[in-house]
């Protein structure tokens, strides 16, 4: 049975979202000349032309969700995205998940060489941090200042590196739920938080109000990645746009090695519908955001 697809103005708001960020993001890395040219065309190959923009698009959503400037908060979309961007090139690297493939296209690291790909992601790394603290984001500093603290702790040890480290080192190894739930809130869950929560911070509202976003982005972060989980089961190479199964060979445990596919299902869909129960307080305004919670455990890649 095929997944329900979004609703129209879920599509609509994510079309337009992934084409303004794409834009955003293009006039963010000008091709430069002299040497160092070969290193912003791989930052641009690694953060142009692909991806379903889930972060930059929760970003740019929460953020209109409480009136904050679209041009700032496409700003703070791109900046998660490059974020975003340099962990795909550092993950797929060999010393890493050793993955030829993303979104459907050879990696950066088969693209270029290695070094590059490395380089080229820590100067993706840097430009994102570089644009939360420049003044075309915010007149506010202390805005910008906890944007980028706030994106710090989301993907340093604290956060997506730390998980990662988690992920490599528990290859082979038969890992207990709770360290499994632990490993993707920090690797994968902890930047779609802040993603969704940048969009409050930007805004500068109220702690309840940002503290409901903040839910919000949590257990939707983990409700995607437990249908990342049942897709490297289920979905072909072709729909994911990357090697499908690189779990299971790397015997990783998952969700799915834990709760069966059925269960993994079924826990994807009630952290979807916590999320949805975090946004009660909002109106028809956030409706986009509740559409989301659904898509991300519906989704075929």
């Amino acid at each position: 049975m095929n997944a329900p697809t979004p609703s129209v103005s879920l599509k609509d708001a994510l079309s337009r979202a992934c084409a303004e960020i794409e834009s955003t993001i293009d006039a963010l890395l000008p091709m430069v000349p002299g040497d160092e040219s070969v290193l912003l065309d791989a930052m641009r190959y690694a953060a142009l032309g692909g991806g379903k923009r889930l972060r930059g698009f929760l970003a740019v959503e929460v953020a209109t969700l409480f009136g904050a400037d679209r041009e700032a908060a496409l700003r703070v979309a791109a900046s998660v995205e490059l974020l975003h961007a340099y962990s795909l090139v550092h993950d797929d690297l060999p010393s890493m998940d050793d993955d030829d493939l993303r979104r459907g296209q050879p990696s950066t690291h088969k693209q270029f060489d290695e070094a590059i790909a490395i380089l080229a992601g820590d100067a993706l790394q840097t430009r994102a941090f570089e644009i939360l603290v420049e003044p075309e984001t915010s007149p506010n500093p202390a805005v910008r200042a906890n944007l980028a603290l706030a994106l710090a702790q989301a993907s340093g040890s604290a956060g997506m590196v730390g998980g990662q480290v988690i992920d490599i080192r528990g290859e082979g190894r038969a890992l207990p739920l709770d360290q499994v739930r632990r490993l993707h809130a920090l690797k994968t869950g902890a930047l779609i938080r802040y993603a969704a929560e940048s969009g409050a911070i930007l805004a500068d509202v109220d702690d309840e109000r940002r503290a409901a976003i903040v839910a919000y982005g949590r257990d939707l972060g983990t409700a995607f990645q437990v249908a990342d989980d049942v897709l490297d089961y289920t979905a072909t190479a072709e729909e994911l746009g990357k090697t499908a199964g690189k779990d299971e060979a790397s015997g990783k445990s998952t969700y799915v090695s834990l709760l069966g596919i059925d269960g993994a299902r079924a826990e994807a869909r009630r952290l979807s519908d916590r999320a949805r129960e975090a946004l009660s307080s909002f109106g028809a305004q956030a409706d986009a955001l509740r559409a989301l919670a659904d898509y991300v455990v519906e989704r075929r890649n």
